[in-house]
C-alpha cells in the first residue's frame, strides 16, 4: 500500500504562488507515475500535471502551462507542485495520485493511490 499526503495549500491572492507538495510512504514511489489533479465545486476531477518515474517526462493541463511546475525527489519519495502566477480559476481541491507503472499517466482512472486532497483558493 501506499499512502499519500499533500499539503501546501492555502489561500493566495491572484499572482500568487503556492508550493504543494505530495508526501508517500509506505513503500518506495521511484518506480511510479505520479500526477497531480485538481476538483473544483461541481466540476469534474481533472490531471493538472503529471510526471514519469524518473521525471523525464512531464504532462501539463493547457491551462497551467507556464505558470505550474510538477517535480519529484524519489530519494524523499516526495513530488512536489509549483504553481505561480495563479489564478482564480485555480481554486479547488488538490489530489495527489500514484501508480505503479513506469509510463506517464494523465487519467484519472490509471491511478490507484490517491492523497485526502488539499485546498487551494485564489482570490481576486
Amino acid at each position: 500500500q501506499v499512502h499519500l499526503i499533500e499539503s501546501g495549500g492555502g489561500l493566495v491572492q491572484a499572482g500568487g504562488s503556492l508550493r504543494l507538495s505530495c508526501a508517500a510512504s509506505g513503500r518506495p514511489v521511484s518506480y511510479y507515475a505520479m500526477g497531480w489533479f485538481r476538483q473544483a465545486p461541481g466540476k469534474e476531477r481533472e490531471c493538472v500535471a503529471a510526471i514519469n518515474w524518473r521525471g523525464e517526462s512531464t504532462y501539463y493541463q493547457d491551462s497551467v502551462k507556464g505558470r505550474f511546475t510538477i517535480s519529484r525527489d524519489n530519494d524523499k519519495n516526495t513530488m512536489y507542485l509549483q504553481m505561480n502566477r495563479l489564478k482564480p480559476e485555480d481554486t479547488a481541491v488538490y489530489y495527489c495520485a500514484a501508480e505503479l507503472r513506469l509510463s506517464l499517466l494523465t487519467q484519472e482512472e490509471e491511478y490507484d493511490y490517491w492523497g485526502q486532497g488539499t485546498q487551494v483558493t485564489v482570490s481576486s
